[in-house]
């Protein structure tokens, strides 16, 4: 019998994720002062299970999003050092920055639903 082995702390991986996403956000907001980085959101943190790596999905409300995942990507070091000082995990993720076309996907779908229902309600 194969037996799998439970994380002592239920959803820390989660908690975890949600802790980066908070401190990151605060970071991002008063210390980077990267101009390539506008008003950023950051919609959602994906860390591996031993911590290493983070993968950090955010929006862009003014400015290039390109330009922003550059500077992000190249204050990624500033940003975990950062982080190092506000977590009390043993290990700090790296951070990789990617750009989330979520909310462009459901804006264009809006738009086409709208338009299936103008033309419907021309139809009738």
């Amino acid at each position: 019998m194969v037996r799998k082995k439970l994380s002592s702390v239920p959803n820390r991986g989660f908690r975890v994720a949600d802790q980066i996403q908070r401190d990151l956000a605060e970071l991002i907001a008063r210390e980077l002062k990267d101009p390539r980085v506008g008003m950023v959101t950051l919609n959602a943190i994906e860390v591996t299970p031993d911590y290493a790596h983070a993968k950090v999905y955010f929006s862009v409300l003014t400015g290039n999003p390109e330009e922003a995942t550059e500077g992000l990507n190249a204050a990624a070091g500033f940003l975990r050092n950062g982080l190092f000082k506000r977590l009390h995990i043993h290990t700090v993720p790296t951070l990789h920055f990617l750009f989330d076309r979520t909310t462009e996907r459901a804006s264009d779908m809006n738009a086409l639903i709208a338009k299936a229902v103008s033309s419907r309600a021309q139809e009738d």
